[in-house]
């Protein structure tokens, strides 16, 4: 059995062929994908929030798409994967609340994906596939074996990206 490595909130993980990279709850914050089919290595990183210079405390750089994708790729970098064979997939982005007078700042899901979205492109990553928005909670798996993401959701079912 492969080995079965959890993300958490603000957190990501590298790893590498056989194992599983896997982040369970991820509603506004953004599920990141990154792998290198050549050498089966991989990354995922779980942000919450989208610019770490708007935030107040930014101790922690896997909280936020600005930050924690960089060094996840460095990671993967060092580890032996090649940027140039690395492709994204993204899940979550959620709005998991309605408010009668929503103001930009409480759309935090369509902000992290938006910003994880702008990230990639700055990175020079091509952004192959995504699950993102609705109202609705997910997990997420990525395969390290074959580069597969699965999305699991509670009413919604699953997919693969």
């Amino acid at each position: 059995m492969a080995e079965l490595i959890k993300v958490g909130m603000a957190d990501y993980k590298v790893g590498s062929n056989p194992a599983s990279l896997i982040s369970y709850g991820l509603g506004s914050c953004v599920g990141i994908a990154l792998y290198d089919p050549v050498t089966k290595i991989g990354g995922l990183a779980h942000i919450m929030l989208p610019d770490s210079t708007q935030a107040r405390s930014s101790d922690n750089p896997a909280k936020f798409a600005d930050t924690c994708l960089p060094i996840m790729l460095e990671d993967m970098l060092k580890g032996g994967a090649a940027k140039k064979r690395i492709t994204a997939k993204i899940a979550g982005g959620a709005q998991m609340f309605t408010f009668a007078n929503a103001t930009d700042i409480m759309r935090v899901g369509e902000r992290n994906s938006e910003a994880v979205r702008v990230v990639l492109k700055q990175l020079d990553l091509r952004m192959v596939a995504e699950d993102t928005g609705g109202n609705y909670g997910r997990t997420v798996e990525l395969n390290l074996t074959n580069g597969i993401f699965r999305i699991k959701t509670i009413d919604k079912g699953e997919k693969e990206l």
